[in-house]
């Protein structure tokens, strides 16, 4: 049997386990050692245990529970709960500024979570019932929450960046950096399409009733204030790593360290909050670490049996492809799949393929993270089976129907499409700020 027909092999047994429902680390890390044993031997089944010490060695991993530990202390002491109460206030008497304010408060708790699921949560359940109580419409604002919850992902720290710097083994500082200004612009994009789709039609966010808005000056800076704490945290943990001052790890231990003395400080860290912090700071970091592990021993069968080299020349001697063309179709293919899978599972079932090829055909790794996030994220709010779509269906309210939820992301979608099109086009957006850190 050629080695092209057992690559092929590999990744069509692979699928055929995850949709069985095998757990994704599980059917990863099986397929790659008994295809290890069958070509090489007893000998074969040492990937598995080079692996294993390859991702202890890997020290900026350890930025992984520092991360995860400060979101959840954040979300379980209800300091997030601020930030949404501060631009409840601020941004009410806008039309759509609620709206705008939950969009804000995304890019926030990604800033302090690294996950769309932790985003999604404190929106569904903290946002959406006052936005359907201010008679907002539940269509707009369920879009709202999905696409902009799906930024946990690419805004810093992003755990899926994290993995992907593993996986092509790219610096996760520059990989972070690189996700800040595509983030940034697509929240911007996103407020622009509220503001302007308010503007034409007022009734599907209207501004707070003159009742709500009678609010002193003293309280309104009060809420200023207590909704500040989250920045003040997430600076404290990024401006000595761009500076300089201190490396990676060590910035994901003052961001964890602070986080925790802030809600010491404000009398919410209780028993509770503690052990539901570690619990779930274990729980997610165990598996990420256990799809990281079988990812590493996927990918080196894949590069021993020169499958990479074989579909490089399938894709640009025989089919004749441009690069570009063979780019464009990774992305859909990362958008189909989304239909079924969730981004750590595209990525580790992916990659040993597209990041080995993307370095051939000559693009830059840092630059293709950030496009393959951007379509993660895309592929999340992909009907039929989007992973935002049924999350947001479990946690909403009785009247906001499925059928709601798919009709709410399409505007959001073509949003997302085109600040991945500017990407593509334009490198420097995602390449500008690593470079002038990096370089400084």
């Amino acid at each position: 049997m050629s080695y092209e027909m057992i690559a092929i092999l590999m990744f069509s047994t692979m699928m055929l386990m995850l949709m069985t429902g095998q757990r994704v680390f599980g059917a990863i890390g099986f397929v790659g050692v008994v295809a290890a044993v069958f070509l090489w031997g007893p000998g074969g089944s040492d990937i598995g245990f080079s692996a294993a010490m390859k991702l202890m060695k890997w020290y900026p991993l350890l930025t992984l529970p520092m991360f995860i530990f400060m979101g959840y202390v954040l979300s379980e002491s209800k300091i997030a709960d601020d930030l949404y109460k501060m631009f409840h206030v601020w941004m009410g008497p806008v039309r759509g500024g609620l709206a705008i304010g939950t969009i804000l408060l995304m890019v926030l708790i990604s800033a302090m979570n690294g996950l769309s699921v932790a985003g999604m949560a404190i929106g569904a359940t903290i946002a959406l019932p006052e936005l359907l109580k201010r008679n907002y419409d539940k269509r707009m604002v369920t879009g709202v929450i999905q696409a902009g919850s799906s930024l946990g992902i690419l805004v810093p720290p992003s755990v899926v960046l994290v993995l992907y710097a593993m996986i092509a083994r790219q610096p996760v500082g520059q990989l972070w950096l690189a996700g800040v200004v595509p983030g940034l612009m697509m929240a911007a994009l996103f407020i622009i399409y509220v503001v302007i789709r308010c503007r034409i039609q007022p009734e599907l966010g209207p501004a707070l009733p003159e009742a709500d808005r009678d609010i002193s000056r003293a309280e309104k800076m009060r809420l200023l204030r207590a909704g500040v704490l989250p920045l003040v945290i997430f600076a404290t943990m990024m401006v000595p790593f761009v500076n300089g001052w201190t490396s990676l790890v060590e910035s994901s231990a003052v961001g964890a360290i602070t986080a925790f003395m802030a809600a010491v400080l404000k009398g919410r860290m209780t028993r509770e909050v503690f052990e539901n912090s570690v619990r779930n700071t274990l729980g997610i970091t165990c598996m990420f670490m256990w799809i990281i592990l079988a990812a590493l021993g996927f990918g080196a069968v894949f590069d021993g049996l020169g499958a990479v080299r074989a579909i490089d020349n399938l894709f640009t001697e025989q089919l004749g492809l441009d690069p570009w063309m063979i780019l464009i179709l990774m992305q859909l293919s990362f958008l189909l799949m989304g239909t079924f899978l969730d981004d750590t599972a595209m990525l580790v079932i992916v990659a040993p393929l597209y990041v080995p090829l993307v370095k051939a055909l000559g693009f830059d790794l840092i630059w293709y993270g950030v496009l393959y996030t951007i379509t993660t994220q895309i592929a999340y709010m992909t009907p039929p089976f989007g992973y935002n779509l049924f999350l947001m269906r479990a946690m909403a309210p009785p009247e906001v129907t499925l059928r709601d939820i798919y009709g709410s992301i399409l505007p959001f979608v073509l949003v997302m499409l085109l600040a991945l099109s500017l990407v593509m086009i334009f490198p420097q957006i995602a390449l500008w700020l690593p470079e002038y850190v990096y370089n400084k």
